[in-house]
């Protein structure tokens, strides 16, 4: 496994700084599914707070069972979910569950999903975004293929399972290298990357 820390010193211009929420709060409305997403629920109003993000639209790549995408619609008049809802390589599950989840989340206003790879979605779409959830496959390529769209087309984007998986942290690393925003990393619960694009947040 890679050591980031001995790689990353604080003198360098990407240092990755831990993310410290300074309130923790449950959103008032969840759905009852286990979820590897379960505690980052705590730390979203804190991220929207810290960074004066402002509520309007959120993009998710990876909805899976939709826990993330529940917790996002507490603070995002409009969350739309891209996912091919069929699993991958890192996913227990390989089922297709399209139509189970569109049921399961349907009581929610303001959700959107979309049954597409994130390849097909990202070529005809340039929307910008307050917020954008990666949570796709957890290789190097994809992550950052899908992550570096976010990050230009949002103005923050988070990034899942960057403790977890290392390809995950390295292609975060390596977006906020080559679009300069600032990476953040919360160390729990799988692991948070968070990129903050100040200066699309500058001109808002």
């Amino acid at each position: 496994m890679i050591n980031f820390k001995n790689i990353f010193s604080k003198q360098d211009p990407f240092f990755i700084k831990e993310y410290k929420p300074k309130k923790y709060a449950k959103p008032e409305k969840m759905i009852d599914i286990v979820s590897a997403w379960q505690g980052l629920e705590m730390i979203i109003e804190d991220i929207q707070t810290q960074f004066g993000l402002a509520n309007n639209k959120c993009i998710e790549f990876g909805v899976e069972f939709g826990y993330s995408t529940v917790v996002l619609s507490n603070y995002f008049k409009e969350v739309t979910g891209i996912d091919t809802f069929e699993g991958d390589i890192h996913t227990i599950n390989k089922d297709q569950h399209y139509e189970e989840t569109l049921q399961r989340l349907s009581p929610f206003e303001g959700i959107s999903l979309i049954k597409s790879d994130y390849r097909d979605w990202i070529i005809q779409n340039s929307t910008h975004y307050d917020l954008a959830h990666v949570d796709i496959v957890h290789t190097y390529e994809d992550t950052f293929a899908c992550g570096l769209w976010a990050a230009q087309h949002s103005d923050c984007s988070i990034f899942h399972d960057t403790e977890s998986f290392p390809d995950v942290k390295k292609a975060v690393l390596d977006i906020a290298k080559k679009t300069g925003q600032q990476l953040y990393n919360y160390p729990h619960h799988y692991g948070l990357g968070i990129l903050v694009n100040k200066r699309s947040l500058s001109k808002r």
